[in-house]
């Protein structure tokens, strides 16, 4: 396939997704995160995702975590708990606290402000650990519990103490998908919405994908092509995480993407995405093998140690990475590992042995 460093177009990008040699697409995606990241280092997040409430009233056909309203196993915890967990992160050197809940149809913005500034009270430091929480339909769904616009919502939020957006509840953004997978959830022009309203803010956020349902490869690209026009717009991304739906418990079923489909998608990502100078690789639907081939098929992050993680365990996918598994994996690809901030700043080195 040759060296490109020239933006491609969505047909291209279909063009190598449908036809492309797997080691072809590893090779050119390799060599554009190595222009990207010229040191021979890998990173990874230490955190801890809290999901605070289950109850949602999305209705997501490939979700197998949320409880409707009124359902014997719903639950919110109350912010002691949540404060508890987030002691135990920070005491285990977390630096990031990713916290997201259902779609709840009784909290509004005063409930996430006193949240938040429960956290900020405990811990006063802006931005230790870093606050990186509420998605995107999040956000729209408080905006209308509250009737308030999302520029309001995010401006209050910031106020609170929120320091940036996670890129969740993306899955595909094609309306088409969306309507077939999540109709309550929000749009995707209300997702870009919420991004650009917290590029406007001076937030910074992540974008994700969730792929291998129903979506065409076609609408795969779509869906880059939409981050892709909304960083040249706003620049308000520093990663992008794509990851393989699950189906086990879910209402949608069928069979999970193998790792090939996998790989080829997180090269295509990294080949489009030229405006995005982080892509994560998910061991969380993929495991540690998957994972240190990512890191040779364009992704340069590894992602977070994820002390806790509920969504995709309830498709009954658990893996469990410790940090000094994630730095032998990085090892083994052939990387020294870093340890990162949510912003990317490096924080701590571990060199491989040479």
């Amino acid at each position: 396939m040759g060296t490109r460093r020239k933006r491609i177009s969505k047909d291209e990008a279909l063009e190598l997704l449908q036809h492309e040699s797997l080691t072809g697409l590893a090779v050119e995606a390799g060599k554009i995160c190595d222009d990207i990241h010229q040191q021979p280092v890998r990173t990874f997040v230490v955190d801890r995702n809290i999901n605070f409430t289950n109850i949602c009233v999305s209705g997501c056909r490939f979700c197998a975590y949320y409880k409707p309203p009124g359902h014997s196993e719903g639950f919110v915890l109350s912010f002691d708990e949540v404060l508890a967990k987030i002691r135990e992160a920070v005491d285990a050197g977390a630096v990031q606290i990713l916290m997201q809940g259902g779609l709840h149809p009784e909290l509004d913005i005063e409930f996430y402000e006193k949240l938040i500034r429960a956290v900020r009270k405990e811990f006063p430091v802006s931005g230790k650990p870093q606050i990186h929480s509420l998605s995107p339909p999040e956000i729209v769904h408080i905006a209308r519990v509250s009737r308030l616009d999302v520029r309001t919502v995010l401006a209050r939020l910031i106020d609170a103490g929120l320091d940036s957006l996670p890129g969740g509840g993306a899955e595909i953004l094609v309306d088409r998908v969306r309507t077939k997978l999540s109709p309550n959830k929000c749009s995707a022009s209300q997702w870009v919405e919420v991004m650009e309203a917290a590029a406007g803010l001076g937030l910074r956020a992540t974008a994700t994908m969730v792929f291998g349902h129903i979506e065409t490869l076609g609408e795969r690209v779509e869906h880059l092509s939409v981050i892709r026009d909304l960083q040249d717009r706003t620049g308000v991304f520093t990663a992008f995480i794509p990851w393989t739906f699950q189906p086990g418990n879910t209402a949608l079923g069928g069979d999970a993407v193998g790792a090939h489909d996998y790989l080829r998608t997180l090269a295509i990502s990294r080949i489009f995405l030229d405006n995005i100078d982080n892509i994560q690789a998910s061991w969380v639907t993929q495991g540690d093998t998957i994972a240190e081939l990512a890191l040779r098929f364009g992704a340069n992050d590894i992602g977070s140690t994820m002390m806790e993680e509920n969504v995709v365990a309830a498709t009954g996918v658990r893996f469990r990475l410790t940090k000094d598994r994630i730095i032998s994996i990085i090892h083994s690809a052939g990387f020294d590992a870093a340890e990162r901030s949510t912003s990317y700043e490096i924080l701590k080195y571990y060199p491989m042995s040479r």
